[in-house]
């Protein structure tokens, strides 16, 4: 028997045990509780107001060690050796090279080997392990979950509090669990289940402070037999 069992409380999920190992204090009344961030991933495009952010309140990044950044968002794919054609994106590529050297951020650049979608550059770098939470100013963050990890996508003012403290606040989510039931036909891969999955209108409310804690059912035993994958 587990612990739990043993002492009548509910087994608690992955992504349970990884809040509570990262709590840094319990909110109440309502107030979000303080999460520690183990990795905080940077680009270009959400990063340049929390770096004024930083330097209008005269305050260091707290843990340079826990941030890394790579150019993604407004890179070309030809002649990355040219300047920037595009006003825009060469702007916030500029912004972002300078705001690395000044507060001491690793920067992935053009032409750098490791430079890359910054979901896949984690990964890649092997900084994405199980258990550790993340954080990026992109909405497509929570793909580091397929690690084993708490990931989440954050806004501009939400990368400043963890360039600042290296935490964040937030509310206590829900869990659900998703089965697939059924044989796969063949092509068919792991990202066609998980598309199927957010396209049923009733799994939309996991947009709403839920985590997909568990997949499970024959379609997903499948899958590693699967001739798509």
């Amino acid at each position: 028997m587990t612990n739990a069992s043993m002492s009548g409380e509910r087994p608690r999920t992955l992504a349970e045990k990884v809040w509570d190992k990262h709590l840094v204090s319990k909110g109440s009344d309502g107030t979000p509780d303080l999460i520690y961030i183990d990795l905080h991933l940077v680009h270009e495009v959400t990063s340049p107001q929390a770096f004024d952010g930083l330097r209008l309140a005269g305050r260091p990044l707290r843990r340079p060690d826990l941030t890394i950044a790579t150019e993604d968002h407004n890179t070309p794919t030809l002649a990355i050796d040219r300047p920037i054609k595009d006003l825009t994106s060469r702007t916030q590529i500029e912004t972002l090279r300078r705001n690395c050297e000044e507060f001491g951020v690793r920067l992935h650049s053009l032409g750098d080997i490791e430079q890359g979608i910054v979901h896949v550059v984690g990964p890649q770098l092997g900084l994405t392990q199980p258990g550790i939470t993340v954080v990026c100013g992109d909405s497509h963050t929570s793909t580091h979950g397929a690690f084993g990890a708490m990931a989440l996508g954050i806004g501009t003012s939400e990368v400043e509090h963890v360039m600042a403290t290296q935490t964040l606040p937030l509310q206590p989510f829900k869990t659900m669990a998703i089965t697939v039931e059924g044989a796969l036909r063949p092509g068919v891969t792991a990202k066609d289940v998980i598309l199927a999955v957010i396209g049923e209108d009733r799994h939309r409310r996991a947009d709403s402070g839920y985590v997909l804690s568990n997949t499970a059912g024959s379609a997903i035993r499948d899958l590693s037999r699967s001739k798509g994958v």
